[in-house]
């Protein structure tokens, strides 16, 4: 699963072929969460500190995370997301 951003140990990854909906992993820790691009339901658990960065970085990248998810799913190299600041 290539990782696509990482900031404040917080590691963003993205499966090739995933199933949908466009989605997007997050790892902190020992925690793992799923979560939806368009919505930003989760599947999983997360502290709420990692989950608020989680979130805030994604609002920032929303259309760059539904441009990954269209290479992944044709299998086209992901590049990296800019890290939240």
């Amino acid at each position: 699963m290539p990782e696509i951003s990482r900031f404040y140990g917080i590691i963003i990854l993205m499966n090739f072929l995933d199933h949908t909906p466009p989605h997007f992993h997050a790892w902190y820790n020992e925690y793992k969460i799923i979560v939806s691009i368009s919505d930003g339901l989760i599947n999983g658990e997360m502290p709420k500190r990692a989950l608020k960065l989680i979130f805030e970085w994604m609002e920032l990248h929303r259309e760059e995370l539904i441009l990954l998810w269209n290479k992944a799913q044709n299998g086209v190299p992901l590049q990296k997301i800019e890290p939240l600041k």
